[in-house]
């Protein structure tokens, strides 16, 4: 299958993803096989005010999210399958980028709360068979507060839409 690489300006047009589910704010860089990108926890997200009442933090599951997103911003950009490829037309591009398939491991080590600024580095590992093997880590202020490991792979986007 013959890949192809793109750059563009804005967040939103390497992801499908839309507010409120999308998690990356901006993009740092991206390499060859790496991407760095941010989030800045603001507090309005929709899940922070019941997570916790009184305690607001950002949810590990969300952190994992972020994670896989900035992955895939990595995915739309270096290892796209797609000859054109448009996130703004959901039934333009033929194949879906970076969905999630595997969770090998996360490991959290401290919280995020609003206005903290989360600063994420995903590195490719490999890519076996079509699937993409990713570690990352989060940091806050210099500080790891969350790492992980998990897999991508591109599937067709008629996949996404058919009938369970």
């Amino acid at each position: 299958m013959q890949l192809h690489q793109y750059q563009f300006e804005k967040v939103t047009d390497y992801l499908h993803h839309r507010d409120p589910y999308l998690m990356v704010d901006r993009i740092v860089s991206i390499g060859d096989r790496s991407v760095e990108t941010a989030k800045l926890v603001s507090g309005n997200e929709f899940f922070i005010p019941g997570h916790f009442p009184g305690a607001p933090i950002f949810p590990g599951a969300m952190m994992q999210e972020l994670t896989t997103q900035s992955a895939g911003v990595l995915i739309a950009a270096k290892f796209n399958p797609n000859s054109e490829y448009d996130t703004h037309d959901p039934h333009f591009n033929e194949y879906a980028l970076g969905v999630l398939v595997k969770v090998n491991s996360a490991r959290y080590k401290s919280f995020a709360r609003p206005g903290d600024e989360l600063l994420v580095s995903v590195t490719l590992n490999d890519v076996v068979s079509g699937v993409f093997d990713f570690s990352a880590s989060i940091k806050v202020a210099g500080k790891t507060i969350m790492r992980n490991a998990f897999q991508l792979t591109n599937i067709k986007s008629s996949l996404l839409t058919a009938a369970s």
